[in-house]
Parts: structure tokens; C-alpha cells; sequence
């Protein structure tokens, strides 16, 4: 079974060279003309520094909620 493996993978090619071109997926076409869009108005990068933002923000309220409640001590 795997005497003459090299064989018959070197004797024909894995792809023909009709299959190996691109052929883009239905309905992509019209997909490259679009422009990248915002969300409120805002890039990437001000959208994670709001992110994190209110990430820290909830920690810190978290934090000093369980400090005042008694559940944590400093």
C-alpha cells in the first residue's frame, strides 16, 4: 500500500492548474467596494480606549462596593 506512495504522488499533481486559480466566492464581488464602517462615529482605537474605560470604571465601583460592604479588607 505505501511501497510506491512517492511514486504516485510525484506522477500526477495534486491540483490541475485550472483549480488552482482564484475564483472568488458568490456574492463577494461587491464586497471590496465598500468603505469600513464606524460605530458612533468612532474608530477602532477610540472605541477599545472607551471600552477599557468603562472596564476600569466598573472594577474600581466593584472593588469599593465589597470594601465598604465589609466582604474585603485593606
Amino acid at each position: 500500500m505505501f511501497d510506491n506512495l512517492r511514486e504516485e504522488v510525484s506522477a500526477k499533481p495534486f491540483l490541475d492548474e485550472e483549480e488552482a486559480k482564484f475564483q472568488p466566492a458568490a456574492g463577494t464581488e461587491s464586497a471590496g467596494n465598500r468603505k469600513p464602517t464606524r460605530i458612533l462615529g468612532m474608530t477602532a482605537v477610540q472605541r477599545f480606549v472607551i471600552v477599557f474605560m468603562l472596564f476600569l470604571t466598573v472594577c474600581i465601583i466593584g472593588a469599593s462596593f465589597l470594601f465598604v460592604m465589609g466582604k474585603i479588607a485593606i
